[in-house]
């Protein structure tokens, strides 16, 4: 891999994979918000300016927008740049990863990638940059980096000196208090046929909730809950997953129940993890493949290599809006590369090796991590031959309402059976709704099982 290097910063630290990192110094601190971003990312311009100074972000919503719109693009007359096919790639290497360079050599004919002038548009409320700084000398792993303490609503760690760190960052990213979802996921074959499967979602956050004290969560020990309900099709309605994430892993792991339609009751799931099939995946997916990387960290070590420029997925309003349908971005092979805008941006890259004794049917992965909002938007997946297995992209725009830079649609390609999965298909479904209560009661097993039978 090309030019990858450490941010000076970064160079002062104590890089190690696992355990405690080095304290950050209030000197440093300081840099948040001078000489680095709130969130912890270099704040001027690369070398030849084609990524730009980040200058706050998307501070407000464009004309006409009101809550529950699909969110319209900031920058309709962006045109492309240039355009990289099979014929070229080789001449973007550095600015690729291999996963992707490996969609070129395995889709010659229709794989491509539309470049935009880069808009670092990712921006948060400022209580969250305050929080963030303040976790920034007072956040620390813990039980070896299974369980993290003294943090609440910001990333816990903006000036990271492990993968480790990073990796939790991207797990604690802001995304609002609540969020209630519409929507669902495809697997076409490798004609393109497929069948949809739509979801009801709702996640509860109070590691995000604004004025939440570290010493609060650790009491409960919840960072957040997640409930998904199948909508359709008919034969698998009403089957249901509810997730409790815990902060210390090892105190306490992932507690999950799930609701069957044909026995009508519910049961633990303890296999709800690593690297048991998700949901209704045609086994395109493992369970820590949501949200790109989902759940405890044990089964990895995590190297933080470093950093680099890459073009990665973003500002994809084109993907996301009401006017496309579902057949318009789903195609043989990869969705429509047309509706893809692709932006260069400094990355952290971070490597999880498989632990000897431990088990995945991932030897390793390659996150590629957005500085300027701790998104993992690339991963490249390798399998126990040592030989590339998956790609995954997040697709990221601003939501506008809170706000905050989070996907609008996530892909794993699986190379080797020449298919993939696209999760979050929302642009036929009422946008996310960040703003309706939920209630904790609602994220019980026995609400489980009451809804299911509804």
């Amino acid at each position: 891999m090309k030019k990858i290097a450490f941010i000076s910063m970064a160079v002062t630290l104590a890089l190690t994979s696992v355990g405690a990192a080095a304290k950050v110094s209030e000197a440093d601190v300081k840099k948040l918000g001078t000489e680095l971003t709130p969130m912890g990312a270099e704040k001027a311009a690369n070398a030849d300016g084609s990524i730009p100074a980040w200058t706050g972000g998307i501070t407000q919503a464009p004309a006409g927008y009101k809550v529950g719109d699909h969110h319209p693009d900031p920058f309709p007359e962006d045109k492309v740049l240039y355009t990289i096919t099979a014929s070229n790639y080789s001449d973007y290497a550095d600015i690729l990863t291999p996963g992707q360079q490996k969609l070129f050599q395995t889709y010659p004919e229709t794989f491509k990638m539309s470049v935009y002038q880069t808009r670092r548009s990712a921006s948060y409320p400022q209580h969250v940059y305050d929080e963030t700084i303040k976790n920034a000398t007072r956040s620390e792993l813990i039980e070896g980096g299974n369980g993290i303490s003294k943090a609440a609503v910001g990333v816990p760690f903006p000036m990271p000196a492990t993968g480790l760190e990073v990796i939790w960052n991207h797990t604690l990213r802001y995304r609002g208090e609540q969020v209630t979802r519409e929507g669902g996921q495809a697997a076409p074959t490798a004609r393109g046929d497929y069948t949809y499967l739509g979801f009801d979602e709702s996640l509860i956050l109070p590691y995000g909730i604004k004025g939440a004290s570290y010493e609060d969560l650790e009491k409960t020990n919840i960072l957040f809950k997640f409930k998904q309900k199948v909508t359709s099709p008919a034969r698998l309605a009403g089957t249901a997953l509810l997730v409790h994430e815990t902060m210390d892993q090892i105190k306490t792991p992932r507690q999950a129940w799930t609701y069957n339609t044909g026995q009508r009751r519910v049961r633990r799931a303890p296999n709800v993890a690593y690297d048991a099939p998700g949901t209704a995946s045609d086994g395109l997916r493992t369970t820590d493949d949501f949200d790109m990387f989902n759940g405890a960290p044990d089964r990895y070590n995590w190297n933080l290599v470093g950093k680099q420029e890459l073009l990665i997925p973003y500002n994809d309003y084109k993907l996301h809006s009401d006017a496309v349908k579902y057949k318009d971005i789903l195609q043989p092979g990869h969705i429509n590369p047309d509706l893809v805008r692709y932006e260069k941006h400094r990355v952290w890259v971070v490597e999880a090796t498989l632990k000897s004794g431990t088990s995945h049917i991932y030897k390793k992965r390659t996150f590629f991590i957005d500085e300027d909002s701790w998104q993992v938007s690339v991963v490249d997946i390798y399998d126990n031959r040592n030989e590339l297995y998956r790609v995954g992209m997040a697709h990221a725009i601003n939501y506008y309402e809170l706000p905050a830079q989070w996907s609008t649609l996530e892909v794993f390609h699986d190379v080797q059976s020449r298919r993939y999965i696209a999760m979050g298909l929302d642009n036929e479904h009422k946008m996310y709704d960040f703003q309706t209560p939920l209630r904790e009661k609602d994220f019980t097993a026995s609400a489980l099982r009451r809804e299911g039978r509804r």
